[in-house]
């Protein structure tokens, strides 16, 4: 399995670092002057449920990264990049929760953990398209198709 450890790596790249540290600080700010929804950093990401997860280990598994993720809520997508020729990790991943209100939580608690060794960055994503499909279908413009026709109903 893999190794989770809460505790920050000191081999890291200084420009990840830096994201996470930064992230941490405005965390810290708005907890201190009680900013809450609409004042948080947060919610510019508001209408997004994806989250961006990098720094991954390359051996793991999708079954991995939702076992870790969704304890802040209900995983329902997961796209782990990966080599199109070799269909290995390429280390990076965008997860959808039900709730948008877990991206919150899995970015406040899992960015700067480390696992099997590595830090991971676990950040909000505005405006993520999932892959095209082979076949030339595009989930994300049908969805999107789909939202507007229901919300004129």
């Amino acid at each position: 399995m893999f190794q989770l450890s809460y505790q920050k790596c000191t081999h890291n790249t200084l420009i990840t670092d830096n994201v996470i540290k930064e992230i941490q600080k405005l965390n810290a700010l708005e907890l201190e002057r009680g900013l809450t929804d609409k004042g948080s950093w947060h919610n510019q990401y508001k209408d997004s449920a994806y989250i961006y997860i990098g720094g991954l280990p390359y051996h793991l598994t999708e079954g991995d990264v939702i076992c870790v993720f969704s304890q802040f809520g209900e995983v329902v997508d997961l796209d782990m990049v990966r080599d199109k020729e070799t269909g290995k990790s390429k280390g990076f991943a965008f997860l959808a929760y039900e709730d948008q209100r877990s991206t919150v939580l899995a970015v406040d608690n899992l960015n700067g953990i480390q696992i099997s060794g590595r830090v991971i960055r676990v950040d909000h994503t505005a405006k993520y398209r999932g892959p095209r499909r082979d076949d030339g279908f595009d989930e994300q413009a049908e969805y999107e198709r789909k939202q507007a026709v229901f919300s004129t109903v």
